[in-house]
């Protein structure tokens, strides 16, 4: 998963980067709305955390700017703004649900994960792919209900190919969702995480789950 977080704050951006970072996720960040458009007009993101309250370009001004685009971002205001009816605009401009500051980290990224469900039309947390369960919610996989340790960016490959199952996505396309467009990786490290997410599968009694199709990428049928 992709998300961008918008926030004048840099302490709220760093702690949020942090904590995201450390469930797998890709993230990038904007220091007010006119940052933000820029990134917004080059790459795509799943989830935008949002303040309001922001130089140059604010958050209301964000939502408006977006409000008549075709694809975007599913939008998590974080506001210290705690008014009913600055939720009401917000909802009502587009945002897709709005949390108060100060906020409990737990809390962000439940309603994140919920949010990225949401936009693949998914209802329940749990991806079911034969002996395969996967925990959208608490990040967690198991097989035959025994758990499967992973790291974070394995986790993050596995849910991406089972949200995307019966689909072939190449090396690229898989380093664009998983890393920063920032990171001073290059798509070989897929390449690896690919071979060790399988050791650990094929230990746990699934050696075929990912398919390698040549030329083309990786796909779980």
């Amino acid at each position: 998963m992709r998300v961008l977080v918008v926030d004048d704050s840099e302490r709220v951006r760093k702690a949020l980067t942090s904590g995201l970072h450390a469930h797998g996720l890709a993230v990038e960040t904007a220091g007010d709305g006119a940052e933000a458009m820029k990134l917004l007009d080059s790459l795509q993101y799943d989830v935008m955390v949002l303040d309001l309250m922001m130089p140059k370009m604010d958050g209301i001004q964000l939502l408006k700017a977006l409000k008549g685009r075709p694809v975007k971002p599913r939008i998590l205001v974080l506001s210290a703004r705690d008014q009913v009816q600055d939720r009401v605009d917000a909802l009502n401009l587009g945002a897709d649900d709005y949390l108060v500051k100060p906020f409990a980290f737990e809390e962000v990224l439940a309603r994140i994960n919920a949010l990225s469900r949401r936009g693949a039309g998914e209802v329940s947390p749990i991806l079911v792919h034969g002996r395969l369960q996967v925990d959208t919610a608490g990040r967690l996989a198991r097989i035959d209900d025994e758990a499967l340790p992973l790291t974070p960016k394995e986790y993050s490959l596995l849910e991406l190919l089972l949200r995307r199952r019966g689909h072939v996505m190449s090396r690229g396309a898989i380093f664009e969702q998983l890393y920063e467009s920032t990171s001073a990786s290059s798509d070989v490290v897929i390449e690896v995480l690919v071979s060790t997410l399988r050791a650990k599968l094929a230990r746990a009694g699934l050696p075929e789950l990912i398919e390698t199709r040549r030329g083309f990428g990786y796909v779980i049928s």
